[in-house]
């Protein structure tokens, strides 16, 4: 069964999403960012979402965490929460 190790930042507004990517394309680590910025819970864990399982996640989300390559960030990516940057940790069957 495949599991996905992930961390992301949730944002109210693109806009928000565009200048934290900046931050992130000029060297800050996402984590730091994560704990800074997102709006979600997750952000007192460096926006940490565990291990978890295709379909467990929007599937606007869920298309990125199975097609992205592991050690990337993408984003903006909206959902019906905000707009998501989400890095991708790891995959395993």
């Amino acid at each position: 069964m495949l599991r996905i190790r992930a961390r992301h930042i949730q944002l109210a507004d693109l806009e928000t999403a565009q200048q934290v990517m900046q931050f992130w394309q000029d060297g800050q680590p996402f984590e730091q960012l994560a704990t800074t910025y997102s709006q979600c819970p997750t952000a007192i864990q460096g926006g940490d979402l565990g291990e978890f399982g295709p379909g467990h996640m929007p599937p606007e989300l869920d298309a990125v965490f199975l097609g992205g390559d592991v050690g990337s960030v993408y984003g903006p990516v909206a959902s019906a929460r905000g707009f998501h940057l989400i890095e991708i940790l790891g995959r395993t069957e």
